[in-house]
């Protein structure tokens, strides 16, 4: 890839590297669990939800949601914290929901896989600043079907002036071409569903999440995103009806979107070829490849 790495590799060892990522990893992750739970809540009470409690990212410290009792640091320690107080509150014996090991864990490996393809570089640092705000819009839309514009709106951003500073100019308008496409091609098919069914197809949230991927990965890679993402809906759409968990209700599109996008990120050419659009980046000159 055309990136300024920014960092001098040679003063990390390489196994150091991995291990500093992914203790930061998992330690994100633990803010990541905030961010997830108090967001939405903070949304929702900026629209007039009075009864639920005022609150921020930083405030209050975190409690037992079922006791109130404060959280004590070592009570606190990503994954390790859940393990030894096996899954229950230390005041009340409350379950502690397995989500939130989950979202350190999967943040802690996330970086580690970032880490070792990208190697030690600015790149690396950004992309996974990248993948970890997407961890935790995937988990809001899952749980609230909420992709705040607190999130998306910055990540659009972020995308186009890391590549504006660091990359090439060739990747750099790949990358605007990216959150243009990607914002009006979701748009374009939501006001078609509208007007052919009189019902909402997807939230204005999915245009900015797609604007966003675009952004950090390029135009030619909403081809593959969206693949990825309507072949991951299908999966889960068919594993839930078996489960007759799914009556053709809406189903969250953001973490198919985060799933797609990952996947590319994280599988690059090889995950293009096993899709057989290989030849599609080849033809468009994906820059941001592998």
């Amino acid at each position: 890839m055309a990136f300024l790495t920014g960092l001098d590799a040679s003063l990390w060892p390489f196994w150091l590297w991995l291990v500093f990522v992914t203790l930061l990893g998992l330690m994100i992750g633990s803010f990541l669990n905030v961010v997830i739970y108090r967001l939405p809540l903070m949304l929702r009470r900026s629209w007039g939800e009075t009864d639920l409690p005022e609150i921020s990212l930083s405030w209050p410290a975190s409690h037992c949601p079922a006791c109130q009792a404060p959280v004590r640091w070592y009570h606190n320690l990503p994954v390790i914290s859940w393990l030894l107080l096996k899954g229950r509150c230390a005041s009340c014996q409350a379950p502690i929901s397995r989500l939130y090991p989950g979202v350190e864990l999967f943040a802690g490996l996330l970086v580690l896989v970032i880490a070792w393809r990208y190697g030690a570089s600015l790149q690396a640092l950004a992309l996974m600043g990248f993948a970890l705000t997407l961890l935790a819009l995937a988990v809001i839309d899952a749980r609230t079907r909420l992709l705040p514009d607190f999130l998306t709106l910055p990540l659009v951003w972020a995308g186009l002036i890391f590549h504006w500073l660091y990359s090439t100019p060739e990747l750099f308008n790949q990358a605007f071409a990216g959150a243009v496409l990607g914002y009006l091609s979701l748009w374009s098919l939501y006001w078609v569903f509208k007007l052919l069914t009189g019902r909402e197809g997807m939230g204005y949230g999915d245009f900015k999440l797609l604007a966003a991927l675009g952004a950090w990965l390029g135009a030619p890679a909403l081809v593959p995103i969206i693949l990825l993402a309507s072949l991951s809906g299908l999966l889960v759409a068919l594993l839930m009806k078996l489960r007759k968990a799914w009556e053709g209700q809406a189903l969250p599109f953001g973490p198919h979107l985060v799933a797609g996008a990952l996947a590319l990120l994280l599988g690059g050419w090889e995950i293009a070829e096993l899709l057989r659009l290989d030849s599609w980046l080849l033809i468009t000159g994906w820059a941001f490849a592998l």
